[in-house]
């Protein structure tokens, strides 16, 4: 199957299929009952000093992913866990950032795609 990243704010779509926010937090101004979220990820989110240090500079993106695929080392059940679910159906990674090609969704989506071959 596929997985996907899609901001958490843009609208949901039935293409989509199993939807997972791989944020900490909860992203501003998003009401839950609008997300359409069908599981929370919070342990498999970057932690609070990874995101901090990042800032999503995009100076920063190699060395911020280095270092979350070490956090997420750490979580294995976790990141197992979604894997399965990405083998059987569609998954999107959903993210709160304004940027698209900096965040912890894509470098989670790419992590999971090199670790699945």
């Amino acid at each position: 199957m596929a997985i996907k990243v899609k901001r958490v704010y843009d609208a949901s779509a039935k293409s989509d299929g199993y939807r997972v926010l791989a944020e900490r937090i909860w992203s501003r101004g998003l009401k839950k009952s609008e997300a359409r979220i069908d599981e929370w990820l919070k342990e498999i989110a970057p932690s609070t000093s990874l995101r901090k240090w990042f800032k999503h500079d995009p100076r920063k993106w190699n060395q911020f992913k280095r270092k979350y695929v070490a956090e997420l080392k750490e979580h294995r059940e976790e990141v197992e866990q979604l894997a399965c679910e990405f083998r059987k159906r569609s998954v999107t990674l959903l993210f709160g950032s304004k940027d698209s090609a900096h965040n912890n969704a894509v470098a989670l989506e790419e992590y999971l795609e090199r670790t699945a071959e």
